[in-house]
């Protein structure tokens, strides 16, 4: 497999809003294929930031792909009416701001809002997905128009209440049935809430578009630690013919606003260098998918 390996930015910040140019520059040194950055910044930037950034990657090798959270604001799948409309109309600018640079991943929790847990109402959890799917049918086309592939991250229970599995996101796909609506399936939050991350990758299929990689304390791929099945995880995306990304995600360091979000309450990075170490998991996850043949 030679599928392209990436990271994302926030693994080194304390914070989601940050200059990206300086991350372009190590992350292509560390030997990674891809950057993934905050879309929201992206949707802020004016169209020149944009294109300053979509040439500074291109110049350097690398791929650019795009994660967010919604906020909550924006609640896709909101009992109000006018939070849901700013929500469709806050994707579609993130939509028209990803496809201004060419298209690509735009992921996340990107059907509802991050984090939610279920509201206290008289409205069923399949109230809620059937107000999503609205919500993101309404921006289905524009992604296709705009070369822009939506995967919705199947996150665990404890930070998203809609889907868990990925048989839950399959169906969802199902019912927005659009081919540019795909699943974002990460190891993290498979270990929590799938009975093997085989079998989710195998359910998901067709239908997945993009993979986020952390071990189970979202520690990188091949630090030593923690209980990820990599071999495993490669021999699923093989037997599927997954040719999508593969994007590093781990958080090792308290502190601002992403250490906050993420619930990253001990410092994981105590005897590590960062940089080391995200240059051996991108080594050790290359070599894993290249054993997989």
């Amino acid at each position: 497999m030679n599928n392209k390996v990436g990271i994302y930015y926030a693994y080194w910040t304390h914070e989601w809003d940050v200059d990206f140019h300086p991350f372009v520059d190590k992350v292509a040194d560390l030997g990674f294929d891809v950057l993934e950055v905050n879309g929201g910044t992206v949707g802020r930037m004016s169209k020149e930031e944009r294109k300053r950034l979509l040439d500074h990657a291109s110049a350097r090798g690398l791929e650019l792909t795009y994660c967010i959270g919604i906020p909550k604001e924006y609640d896709l799948a909101s009992e109000n009416s006018e939070i849901r409309g700013k929500g469709s109309d806050f994707l579609l600018n993130l939509i028209y701001a990803v496809g201004e640079m060419g298209g690509g991943d735009l992921s996340g929790i990107l059907y509802g809002t991050w984090p939610a847990t279920m509201p206290e109402s008289n409205l069923t959890r399949q109230d809620y997905l059937d107000l999503s799917l609205e919500s993101v049918r309404k921006v289905a086309k524009a992604a296709e128009d705009h070369n822009v592939v939506l995967c919705m991250e199947i996150v665990n229970r404890f930070e998203q209440f809609l889907m868990n599995t990925a048989a839950e996101g399959v169906e969802y796909c199902k019912e927005i049935n659009s081919p540019n609506v795909k699943l974002l399936l990460d190891t993290f939050h498979m270990n929590i809430e799938e009975d093997s991350i085989s079998s989710a990758v195998e359910t998901a299929g067709s239908f997945l578009g993009h993979v986020h990689l952390g071990e189970n304390h979202r520690m990188p791929p091949g630090c030593g630690h923690g209980h990820i099945n990599w071999n495993e995880l490669a021999s699923a995306l093989k037997k599927t013919g997954f040719k999508g990304s593969l994007v590093m995600e781990p958080f090792l360091v308290p502190g601002g606003q992403v250490g906050k979000d993420i619930k990253i309450w001990r410092d994981q990075s105590v005897g590590y260098d960062l940089d080391t170490e995200a240059r051996k998991a991108c080594a050790f996850m290359k070599k894993t998918l290249e054993a997989a043949g």
